[in-house]
């Protein structure tokens, strides 16, 4: 380990100790609450451009788990924890923390008062930072400066890859940074799926002739993705069952004439209660965003509230009028409750089943 230092935007400074690569490393800094799924939150790529804290203090106990990994590697800029355990016990692990980080060439720090700094975020919002070996390279203006750009475009995959090639049910998942475990919930539930880059269009989609569509979670501002909301209009018009999970439940909002907004320092962690206005239940979710949907912004006519949050009455969820498709804000896939709300993807499958393709004539 070496002593580093963590410099905030507004001046503060933690002195600490760097695990796996020190260097320097400049991010958007934010927290998470979560107790547990370390291993999920270092590989969501919705965390891209970012340094994540842990509120939680001592990370790493179970070790380095690859089958729990929801990207091929750590898409955080950097990773700070009150204490990481280097001397892990659980029998699937394969490797303690410290040699992930080493192997992934990531920032990781730790040794501070970390409650101080999630306090320090959550009451004066999300900000910049900086992680140095040397605090003479600290330039605030680089700091304040610093943006994230083309966040989407950095994690989405590549090339057109189908799964499950025996799968009953053809869906087509947008993967703007798709966590793995929308794909494998997707195949446990008889469907092929066709991931697709982000920038696909809306007739390329169509060709593949899906009787389903998923628009996956992201990193970034959901506005700047212009040319993505210009194939969701069209995609709308068309016959074909839909559903927007974190990212793309934004995205469709904006895509159907609904704002979204930057939050003041966000909702991540795995004890996010949203509440289902239908019936009035009550789930704890797993979430990670820093944007959300204007509940002002929804025209009633053209979609329905699905969820809130019942911390502060964000946006959670919309159920459509114009077209077969649904969204929600928090993550189905994950196990927040454990898996109080994996049903949405029952709804999507009953929805799919329910369009004119499958129907009984």
């Amino acid at each position: 380990m070496r002593k580093g230092y963590l410099v905030l935007e507004n001046g503060k400074v933690f002195e600490g100790d760097f695990l796996g690569k020190p260097g320097d490393v400049i991010a958007e800094i934010v927290f998470t609450t979560a107790m547990t799924g370390y291993l999920e939150t270092l590989t969501d790529k919705s965390y891209y451009g970012q340094m994540i804290v842990q509120s939680f203090p001592l990370i790493g106990n179970y070790g380095v788990i690859p089958e729990d990994f929801e990207g091929a590697k750590i898409a955080a800029s950097a990773y700070i924890a009150r204490s990481f355990t280097l001397a892990p016990s659980n029998f699937r692990s394969t490797g303690n923390i410290d040699g992930f980080f080493e192997a992934s060439d990531i920032r990781a720090f730790q040794g501070i008062d970390t409650r101080a700094l999630v306090k320090i975020i959550r009451e004066r919002g999300v900000m910049n930072a900086m992680l140095t070996e040397d605090l003479s390279r600290v330039d605030f203006q680089k700091i304040k400066n610093y943006k994230i750009i083309d966040a989407v475009k950095s994690v989405s995959c590549k090339e057109i890859t189908e799964y499950n090639k025996g799968g009953k049910y053809s869906v087509v998942l947008m993967d703007f940074g798709a966590k793995e475990n929308i794909q494998r919930n997707l195949i446990k539930r008889g469907c092929r799926v066709t991931v697709v880059p982000y920038d696909t269009t809306a007739e390329k989609i169509l060709s593949l002739k899906p009787d389903g569509i998923m628009l996956s979670n992201g990193p970034g501002d959901p506005a700047e993705n212009v040319g993505i909301i210009a194939e969701l209009k069209k995609l709308i018009k068309k016959d074909v069952p839909i559903f927007g999970i974190c990212l793309g439940h934004q995205l469709l909002a904006l895509a159907n004439g609904f704002l979204t907004t930057k939050l003041k320092y966000g909702h991540r962690g795995a004890n996010q209660p949203v509440k289902n206005l239908s019936n009035n239940r009550v789930y704890i979710s797993s979430q990670n965003h820093g944007y959300a949907v204007v509940r002002e912004s929804v025209n009633a006519a053209i979609a329905d509230e699905l969820f809130i949050n019942v911390n502060d009455n964000t946006s959670e969820g919309l159920k459509y009028k114009n077209f077969n498709g649904f969204s929600v804000q928090f993550h189905p896939e994950a196990a927040g409750g454990p898996k109080d709300t994996e049903y949405l993807f029952d709804e999507f499958l009953k929805s799919i089943l329910e369009n004119k393709k499958y129907a009984v004539k």
